[in-house]
């Protein structure tokens, strides 16, 4: 396997570097609260990006994702891109691809996800849509929500449906989550046998990426605290405890993003990728919270203070251990897949 990135791969990752740094800083953030950062989500359209991950693929997606995370970018980049355009261009119709594409690729569209399945959805007998899902993130923003159903198929359901009601619901992440509550709502089918599955092996391995993202920027905080920050007049990095524990953190955030790409290269090539997208979903999960835990308690009393920028990647990496069905959960389907697999 080679993760080198094309060159179109690594130009669309450099244009996202400069513009999240740009205009994701922390006085924005601030500003924006728990919503979406409009003026950012525009800028992105405008470059092109979210359209690009139809020739970048899923792998370069995880490369865009990578930079949101390193500056927790409030924008539904990850939603719309795997609920939306790259759901609907690999499992839609010619009619469905030709409809909503145009839209999801310049933004005037956003997609959330009602994933995974959990039996909370059913369809009924003449297509309505019934049953409630507690949390989707980006809800508030998206104009169409993919709904996995019970049964695991696949339904587009437009917001402003009538039977569609959106309630918002505060996370610690602001992912300007929402309760989705559908009664009778209209929902066209995207999809057949097999594209849940493959849905969710996407959506496992786009989060993945950007908890990676939300790791390497935590860990770059803390390099730059604990360089500076002197005790006893000399730098904390110079504590060997310090040097470990920081160490610890990289190798943990390396794992995450190699195992994220693993699953993403195998997905763009069209070869199975249940079980690494698992894996990677597993280390996000499991050495995420390592991480952002470890560069917390790196910043001492600062990493106490909820205004500081490092309380903001231990709240997203939380969230997205949270999301991804926390590690024990995960492993466990994991290991299912294993056994189903040996069994052939």
């Amino acid at each position: 396997m080679d993760f080198t990135p094309t060159e179109e791969q690594a130009a669309a990752q450099g244009l996202a570097a400069r513009i999240f740094g740009d205009l994701s800083t922390h006085e924005r953030l601030v500003v924006a609260g728990s919503g979406t950062d409009a003026e950012l989500w525009k800028e992105l359209c405008a470059a092109g990006l979210p359209g690009a991950v139809e020739e970048i693929g899923l792998l370069g997606l995880v490369l865009l994702l990578e930079e949101q995370g390193r500056t927790t970018a409030q924008v539904p980049l990850a939603s719309s891109c795997v609920y939306g355009l790259l759901a609907v261009a690999g499992h839609g119709t010619d009619e469905q691809r030709e409809r909503l594409l145009p839209r999801f690729r310049d933004g005037a569209a956003v997609a959330a996800g009602a994933f995974p399945a959990v039996g909370g959805v059913r369809a009924g007998s003449e297509g309505g849509l019934s049953g409630t899902v507690p949390l989707v993130p980006w809800l508030r923003e998206a104009s169409h929500v993919l709904v996995a159903a019970a049964d695991r198929s696949l339904w587009v359901v437009r917001t402003a449906d009538p039977g569609v009601v959106t309630e918002p619901v505060e996370t610690t992440a602001p992912w300007s989550a929402g309760r989705l509550v559908l009664d009778g709502a209209p929902g066209e089918r995207l999809g057949g046998a097999g594209a849940y599955e493959e849905v969710l092996a996407t959506a496992r391995t786009a989060f993945a990426g950007l908890q990676a993202g939300v790791c390497a920027g935590a860990v770059a905080r803390a390099v730059e605290h604990t360089g500076t920050r002197e005790q006893f007049g000399r730098p904390l990095s110079t504590n060997q405890g310090v040097m470990l524990r920081a160490a610890d953190a990289h190798m943990d955030t390396e794992a995450i993003r190699v195992t994220a790409y693993e699953a993403a290269w195998l997905h763009d090539r069209s070869l199975p990728c249940a079980a690494q997208a698992l894996t990677a979903a597993w280390w996000a999960s499991e050495a995420g919270k390592r991480v952002v835990h470890a560069v917390q308690h790196l910043h001492g009393g600062t990493g106490a203070d909820l205004d500081h920028p490092v309380h903001r990647h231990f709240l997203w990496g939380r969230q997205l251990d949270a999301y991804l069905g926390c590690g024990s959960e995960v492993l466990q389907e994991l290991g299912e897949l294993l056994v189903e697999e040996g069994s052939r």
